[in-house]
């Protein structure tokens, strides 16, 4: 039997009791990409709305990855926690973003807004940026 507490099936185990690397730690980073056409006419999304699509894509991924260490150490670095929002022009260029980082195994979720099935983001689990920085460079920070 392992030592420690007892957890029910599924749950992970305390981030306190992990042993993170500080340094590794400290450069993990989670992009999170986000349709730039969303905010301008004709959609013209009020900001709260657009905002709230790249926190549900970043949840999405930070739930589906929980048990990746990386994902873990980097929850456990809290306020110091480091994301990088970045646009994607149009539906076409974020589905293209995805195709991109399915072919070179980057994990990765994307949200897709009910009830109009409308794909509006996508946000990576949190990765050391030099993994993943390649497949992204060519897209500009969101503003």
């Amino acid at each position: 039997a392992a030592s420690g507490p007892h957890l029910p099936v599924g749950c992970a185990e305390p981030y306190s009791s992990m042993a993170a690397a500080g340094a590794a730690a400290a450069s993990l980073v989670q992009y999170v990409v986000l349709r730039g056409d969303l905010a301008r006419a004709p959609l013209s999304w009020p900001l709260g709305a657009v905002v709230a699509q790249g926190c549900h894509a970043a949840l999405a991924a930070a739930h589906a990855h929980r048990q990746h260490p990386d994902t873990r150490a980097y929850l456990e670095l809290g306020g110091a926690m480091r994301t990088v929002v970045l646009e994607a022009p149009d539906e076409a260029a974020l589905t293209e973003l995805a195709e991109t980082l399915k072919q070179h195994s980057i994990d990765y979720e994307v949200w897709t807004e009910q009830p109009d099935n409308m794909t509006t983001c996508l946000a990576l689990r949190p990765y050391p940026k030099e993994q993943v920085h390649q497949y992204l460079k060519k897209l500009k920070l969101l503003k």
